[in-house]
C-alpha cells in the first residue's frame, strides 16, 4: 500500500520560521479563523496550536485523522478535557525554561528592591527614598525553588549567579546536581519553609499541586518572606495569599492570580513566560522533533481513535 508522509497544520505565524522538515508536509493555518479546518479538511496527523490557542483548543475533535497535539505551553491540564480519545499529547518542555526563568528572577528583584513602589511614586511626581520594607539583596538569600524541572533548573542557575543559597524541591527525593547539593521531596516542603527567604513555585498544576501552598504554609514562612509564583495560579490558596498579605506579613508577587488579588502587597503582573526569541526557537524545535517522530502513514490516513494511548507528560 502506498504511503504518505505525515501531516503537520502548523499555525501561519509560525510557518515562516520552521522551515522545511524532512518527511513531514507542513499545512499552515489561520488559528483566528474559526470556519477554516486546520488542514483544510484533509487528515492531518499532527496539530500545533498556538500559544494563544484559540477555539481549535476546544475543537480538537473536528480535525480528520488527528494522531497528535503540540501545544506551545509547557502547562496542558487546560487542554486534556478536549483531547480526543487515542490521540497523543506533547506540551512544551524544555521550550520556556529560558524565558520563565528570566520571568522569575526579574520579579524576585523587582520586589526585593519595591521597584513597583517606585515606579508607582514617580508617576505620582513623588522622588523620595520612602519603601514599603527595608530593601532586600538576593545575596546570602535562602531561595526555595518549588519545581525542580527544566524551569526550576533554569532559574536555579540564575540564582546561583546572585549568590544565594537554592533549595530544590520536586515530588520525589533525588541526587542533586551541578546547582544544588540534593534534591528535597515534597513531604519535606513544611520542613523547609520557616528557613526560606523567598519562595519561587514553577511546578505544574496537578490534582496533588492544586492550592500546595495555603494558610498552613505561608504561616510557617518567615515575617519577611517573599512568594513569587510562575506556576499556574491555583498552586496557591489565593484567599490564604490574601489573608497573609493583609496581615502584613507575607509580600506576595502571583504571577497568574485573579484579578481580585491585586492588594497592595500582592500585585498581579502578565505571565510574559512564553515571550522573546529563546522561547520561540525552542518552540519551532521542539514542534520539528514532535513532527519527525511521527512514521509515514497509509494514503487512506489512521483515525485518531485507532491510534496508541495518550501520552501526557
Amino acid at each position: 500500500m502506498p504511503s504518505r508522509p505525515p501531516v503537520a497544520a502548523v499555525p501561519e505565524e509560525l510557518a515562516p520560521y520552521l522551515g522545511e522538515v524532512a518527511g513531514v508536509e507542513v499545512l499552515p493555518y489561520d488559528h483566528h479563523d474559526v470556519g477554516a479546518l486546520p488542514g483544510g479538511g484533509r487528515d492531518v496527523d499532527v496539530l500545533a496550536l498556538s500559544m494563544i490557542a484559540g477555539p481549535w483548543l476546544r475543537r480538537m475533535d473536528e480535525v480528520p485523522g488527528l494522531r497528535a497535539v503540540v501545544l506551545a505551553s509547557a502547562g496542558y491540564e487546560h487542554a486534556l478535557p478536549y483531547l480526543p480519545g487515542g490521540v497523543q499529547l506533547a506540551n512544551a518542555v524544555g521550550v520556556h525554561d529560558t524565558a520563565t526563568s528570566e520571568l522569575g528572577l526579574a520579579l524576585v528583584l523587582a520586589a526585593q528592591r519595591h521597584l513597583p513602589h517606585h515606579v508607582l511614586r514617580q508617576a505620582q511626581g513623588v522622588w523620595d527614598r520612602s519603601a514599603p520594607g527595608p530593601w532586600r539583596s538576593l545575596a546570602d538569600s535562602t531561595v526555595l525553588v518549588v519545581g525542580y524541572g527544566g524551569i526550576g533548573t533554569a532559574l536555579a542557575r540564575r540564582l546561583r549567579a546572585c549568590e544565594c543559597e537554592v533549595v530544590a524541591v520536586a515530588s520525589t527525593d533525588r541526587d542533586g546536581d551541578d546547582l544544588v547539593d540534593r534534591v528535597h521531596g515534597i513531604e519535606h516542603l513544611p520542613d523547609l519553609l520557616p528557613a526560606a527567604d523567598v519562595v519561587v513555585l514553577t511546578l505544574p498544576l496537578t490534582d496533588a499541586t492544586h492550592g500546595l501552598l495555603g494558610a498552613k504554609e505561608l504561616a510557617a514562612l518567615p515575617d519577611h518572606a517573599l512568594v513569587v509564583n510562575i506556576a499556574r495560579g491555583p498552586v496557591v490558596d489565593t484567599d490564604a495569599l490574601l489573608a497573609e498579605c493583609a496581615s502584613g506579613r507575607t509580600p506576595g508577587r502571583p504571577g497568574r492570580h485573579r484579578p481580585r488579588a491585586a492588594a497592595r502587597r500582592a500585585p498581579v503582573v502578565l505571565h510574559p513566560g512564553g515571550a522573546g526569541r529563546a522561547a520561540r526557537r525552542g518552540s519551532l524545535t521542539g514542534l520539528a522533533a514532535a513532527h519527525g517522530k511521527l512514521p509515514p502513514v497509509p494514503a487512506r490516513g489512521i483515525p485518531g481513535h485507532e491510534t496508541a494511548a495518550p501520552h501526557r507528560r
